[in-house]
């Protein structure tokens, strides 16, 4: 089948090439404009809409044989394989795919959930894999998806109007980056530096924009009137502060 019509109905873009899209049965998916081809996933359930196992993921697979080991009494004994590990981390990188396109998309919800999905893979396969390099061969990569995951629950929150929150998110996500253990891989140190820079400069630009309260407006009014000395605004202003936290006060 030659595709070159589909690829100029839609012309490659770089700055624009991802899109939602419905499937033939009204379902909706999404849809990445490369420069030679398109790619399609699935936004419920694996990317690629396969069933590892009969399940809908291999992580789901292995964490129900955990279950089970745990149910007999022999988790001790749970292990995976490094061939279970190159299954899984074949399909992390599938959902990588999928979070980093539906960020460009601002689609937060689902960048929260298969963030939140990988970081549940990262720490299975640090438990559980049998050979130390499969142990370790996703932590690299730990501090870009803690932070994509922090920033897109943040957006969450300034969009629900909850400033202070949003800044909670990413301030605990910094500290969470800071209290990593030290890697000697150039990958890992390139990533926790700039996802800690990334952080930092995103929450300081919240703290600039923070909302401010009445008590902080009438405080800062209160310190240009003394600089100026207009004592009798300022004395008019002080009163009001003192009212303003009695009834703060009260209210609490």
């Amino acid at each position: 089948m030659d595709l070159r019509k589909l690829l100029e109905a839609w012309p490659y873009d770089p700055e624009d090439n991802v899109r939602f899209a419905k499937g033939d049965d009204g379902r909706e998916i999404m849809q990445v404009r490369e420069p030679v081809g398109i790619q399609q996933f699935e936004l419920e359930g694996r990317p690629d809409g396969q069933r590892p196992h009969g399940m809908e993921t291999a992580l789901e697979y292995h964490m129900a044989r955990l279950s089970k080991a745990r149910a007999a009494g022999k988790e001790a004994e749970f292990t995976l394989d490094p061939e279970d590990c190159a299954e899984l981390f074949a399909e992390g990188v599938l959902f990588y795919y999928r979070y980093f396109n539906l960020f460009q998309l601002k689609d937060w919800k689902r960048v929260v959930r298969d963030t939140t999905r990988n970081l549940r893979l990262f720490d299975f396969m640090n438990r559980y894999a049998d050979r130390e390099e499969d142990q370790i061969n996703l932590e690299q990569w730990r501090p870009y998806i803690t932070r994509m995951n922090a920033v897109a629950r943040a957006m969450l929150e300034l969009e629900n109007g909850k400033h202070e929150s949003a800044l909670k998110i990413l301030r605990d996500a910094i500290g969470r980056i800071e209290d990593l253990e030290e890697m000697d891989n150039p990958t890992f140190k390139f990533e926790r530096d700039r996802s800690l820079a990334e952080l930092n400069d995103m929450a300081q630009q919240l703290e600039k924009a923070r909302p401010v309260s009445d008590l902080e407006r009438l405080q800062a009014e209160l310190n240009k009137a003394v600089e100026s000395q207009e004592f009798e605004r300022a004395a008019t202003l002080r009163d009001r502060i003192r009212d303003l936290k009695k009834n703060k006060e009260a209210s609490s």
